[in-house]
């Protein structure tokens, strides 16, 4: 579990975050800062036997009125160290932390195209869920205009 940003930890997501997304900014330190800082976030990475960190997963917990909601979120693992057991460790340790923070459940999406990752969540448990999953892009949609009242 990730406490304190590093250069290490820095480095290591200047080599990951491109392996997990190529539109994703490059985050610098201080963007790794505020995600580790944020109390709904838990980050969690693996490390080869040398020492050298593989992967990394960050774990979502917020309560809302239904319960506590667990999310897992931008899990990747080195190309070099695929196939190794990283990716599940990583996943099992967020699945029991989410479980003693009191979830009942633990989403996550992956994209079609990574079929082995889809492979790998559904041998620790996961199911495929048969849901809408809906995005509203703020970076390229205006906001439509409606009533002049705050919710409340």
């Amino acid at each position: 579990m990730i406490r304190q940003v590093t250069a290490e930890l820095v480095d290591a997501f200047g080599r990951l975050l491109p392996q997990l997304s190529s539109s994703a900014p490059p985050l610098e330190h201080s963007g790794l800062e505020s995600i580790v800082a944020c109390p709904a976030n838990t980050m969690l990475v693996s490390r080869s036997p040398a020492g050298q960190i593989t992967g990394m997963l960050t774990l979502v917990m917020f309560p809302i009125p239904t319960g506590m909601r667990a999310w897992i979120e931008d899990v990747v693992v080195d190309e070099s160290a695929r196939g190794q057991g990283a990716g599940v460790a990583l996943t099992l340790a967020a699945l029991r932390l989410a479980r003693d923070a009191g979830a009942r459940t633990v989403d996550l999406t992956s994209r079609p195209s990574r079929a082995a990752a889809g492979r790998l969540y559904e041998r620790i448990g996961f199911q495929l869920r048969s849901s809408r999953l809906y995005r509203f892009d703020l970076a390229e949609t205006d906001i439509p205009a409606g009533s002049d009242s705050a919710p409340g």
